[in-house]
């Protein structure tokens, strides 16, 4: 019998305050730029640690037993746009603090088991950009928001499982983890 895979990943969730300052940027974002896409909904944004893609049960419980992380701080920092040929794509703002550490702590703890990150940038993905007719008016605009220095305090760790829909993903929690003060930075 095969077992049944689940599209998985861990992320971290950011405070609602942050949250907060992400959809008013969104929303200064639809208004200024007018573009065909969408906005990430607040209830969606998360910073994603490490993909897994299609897992086993079986292989969700190795994860279960090897993530160890410690308690860190972390702000909204600058935001920006990946781009294709030159059009932005993906508008995300980066998390600032020792997020990129603990990715590579957890990355490090899961290496026999899943393959080590390549590239990693601490970031939340707040729209994903289909068309915008002015592209160079576009980037302009995006490189010069500015968000406050929000901080947050990051103390658990989600696997999350999603679930893709034609109205976009459904995320569900499948186990928290809490920080520890056994491993430090």
């Amino acid at each position: 019998m095969v077992e049944e895979k689940i599209r998985a990943f861990l992320a971290v969730e950011i405070s609602d305050k942050a949250i907060k300052e992400i959809t008013n940027l969104q929303e200064a974002l639809t208004k200024k730029l007018k573009f065909i896409g969408k906005t990430i909904e607040p209830e969606n944004l998360h910073v994603t640690l490490k993909f897994f893609g299609e897992i086993t049960q079986k292989e969700i419980d190795e994860i279960l037993k090897k993530v160890e992380f410690p308690e860190i701080k972390a702000k909204l920092g600058k935001v920006g746009a990946f781009t294709y040929n030159n059009q932005p794509r993906i508008i995300w703002v980066k998390i600032e603090g020792n997020l990129t550490k603990i990715q590579k702590i957890i990355d490090k703890q899961l290496e026999p088991l899943f393959k080590l990150e390549e590239r990693f940038m601490s970031h939340l993905t707040i729209a994903r950009v289909k068309y915008v007719k002015d592209t160079k008016y576009a980037l302009e605009y995006i490189k010069n928001l500015k968000l406050p220095k929000t901080e947050f305090e990051i103390k658990s760790i989600k696997l999350l499982s999603s679930k893709l829909t034609p109205i976009g993903p459904v995320y569900t929690t499948l186990k928290e983890y809490k920080s520890t003060n056994s491993i430090k930075l």
